[in-house]
């Protein structure tokens, strides 16, 4: 229990000490949000992979999709490694950084509006994203507290307040650069975390080839076969160790949401907008693929062998399994040193995460909607000049906005953490529904198509928001949330194009002026 206590102390002290050394990095706009733009490609990859990956996705995915799927929850996290970070470099990183730059944009909402011709747009993507990042935040509450019950027995209440102040301390000092430099650590852990429990937990089973050997003789058991959705209809024995498993077009489902859906989403993107140069996205790209192959592969591999492990609880009134506890029960028999390193890989991914989500909120509601506006007001101007000093004042009141929203969105979603939801992948998978639904389509065609319509994207967020929240309210029995998230951002596009062909075009001059950042 001692070293679990010295090794958790001196990280959370380092992450501290981080945010500590980063203030002068804080003190503007840009500091605070982006790092200046001046962040290079190891620290870019590293935040980017880090927000991606969670306690969500270590605790809550990994050990329900494991147990669904058998040995073919794997491709998951091939599939968030090659689609949800390498195409996303391909086709985001170098036009994102670009255009935003070019029409000055901080955070999504503000690519929306100034993009589209639209304070409207900006308005009401920035409350979208503030809405739905809540339930995502409370969902990376808790998994890391389920962690810490299991390794160090502080009850579940305690973590969560106690992850919720050190992130907020180390984000609040400072800003984005914090975060990043702190991204980088958390994300060293994580590479070796996962690399090495997952080694100890095959080593258990017997060996590799063992543990495969022990998944071709798993079925699915009577709660199983119970479940409505007929995901084992078609079961055949051995299906838990094969290549596409027990069902692959839910498998597609699940891969499409978790991967696709980090283009549309405004914490992720907002790694684009802060990176130093083109050159730094084309190693940012090798570097970010390799951490997801590894730490997102291995959280799904290690949790495809949860069917060797006791059977988890099942809850008669939901009718489903205790997903949450599936990995930690894996984890129980560890010696004390690596339970350690467990809770700090897992402290590590939440907090990075939670970094990320809370900064990504602050922003977009003091730049969106606090002080929407981007051009100098009437206090800033004398004699037809910007005067520095007054911008300068104002600089620094939109930061100390910030960091007191800072405070209130941490505030909310820790109220929901500590009343949770049964299953934190639900949390997730409605907040990747909804916002990558809306977000997702108009964003990355607005970086390619000129004949975007300001109506389509509109529709857009009338879409994605309205079909996830209608099948949350109708208890998800349109689809469940994963499946429904993938058609809401798949949906997007149809939607965008469509709409883009039957209204009103923008202004040609203005999209021509926008587009020609690409043309130098």
């Amino acid at each position: 229990m001692l070293v679990k206590i010295i090794l958790t102390i001196l990280f959370l002290a380092l992450t501290v000490g981080v945010g500590v050394n980063s203030r002068k990095h804080a003190n503007s706009v840009d500091g605070f949000v982006l790092g200046g733009r001046s962040v290079g490609p190891w620290l870019t990859a590293f935040a980017f992979g880090t927000s991606y990956f969670s306690a969500v996705v270590f605790v809550g995915y990994a050990g329900q999709f494991g147990w669904k799927y058998g040995l073919s929850a794997s491709w998951i996290g091939i599939g968030n490694a090659l689609i949800g970070s390498l195409l996303a470099w391909l086709v985001l990183g170098r036009r994102t950084k670009l255009m935003t730059q070019h029409i000055q944009s901080r955070t999504m909402p503000d690519f929306f509006g100034t993009r589209y011709n639209s304070e409207g747009l900006r308005v009401v993507a920035s409350v979208i994203a503030f809405v739905f990042l809540i339930p995502y935040t409370a969902g990376v509450y808790v998994g890391i507290s389920k962690l810490f019950e299991m390794g160090f027995g502080i009850p579940y209440e305690y973590c969560a307040i106690i992850m919720a102040c050190l992130t907020a301390v180390y984000v609040i000092l400072g800003g984005y650069k914090a975060t990043a430099v702190n991204d980088f650590i958390q994300g060293i852990i994580m590479l070796f975390g996962i690399v090495v429990i997952t080694g100890v937990i095959l080593n258990h089973q017997g060996g590799l080839v063992a543990a495969i050997s022990k998944m071709t003789e798993q079925v699915p058991t009577a709660h199983d076969m119970a479940d409505k959705s007929g995901l084992y209809a078609n079961f055949q024995p051995g299906d838990f160790a094969s290549w596409f498993g027990p069902n692959p077009l839910s498998l597609l489902g699940v891969v499409v949401l978790t991967s696709l859906g980090t283009w549309g989403l405004p914490q992720m993107v907002g790694k684009f907008y802060s990176i130093t140069d083109e050159s730094a996205i084309k190693r940012g790209t090798v570097i970010s693929t390799i951490f997801a192959l590894i730490v997102a592969g291995g959280c799904y591999f290690l949790g495809s062998f949860g069917r060797l492990f006791p059977e988890p609880a099942f809850n008669e009134v939901k009718g489903k399994y205790a997903y949450d506890a599936i990995v930690p029960s894996m984890l129980e028999t560890l010696p004390d040193v690596l339970i350690a390193l467990v809770v700090l890989l897992v402290l590590s991914a939440s907090m990075s995460t939670l970094a990320s989500l809370v900064l990504t909120s602050s922003s977009t509601m003091t730049l969106d909607i606090i002080y929407r506006d981007k051009k100098a007001d009437s206090a800033e101007v004398r004699d037809g000049e910007i005067d520095a000093h007054v911008a300068e004042k104002k600089e620094k009141r939109k930061v100390v906005v910030m960091r007191v929203l800072i405070i209130f969105f941490i505030v909310i979603s820790l109220m929901i953490a500590l009343d949770p939801p049964h299953f934190i992948a639900q949390l997730m998978g409605i907040s990747w529904g909804a916002l990558a639904g809306a977000f997702l389509a108009p964003f990355m065609l607005g970086l390619y198509w000129k004949g975007v319509t300001t109506a389509s994207v509109w529709a857009c967020f009338v879409w994605g928001v309205g079909f996830t929240v209608v099948n949350m309210m109708m208890n998800n029995s349109i689809l469940n949330p994963i499946d429904c998230g993938a058609v809401a951002m798949l949906g997007g596009f149809v939607v965008v194009f469509l709409v883009s062909l039957v209204t009103k075009k923008m202004n040609a001059q203005s999209v021509e002026r926008i587009f020609d950042c690409y043309k130098k």
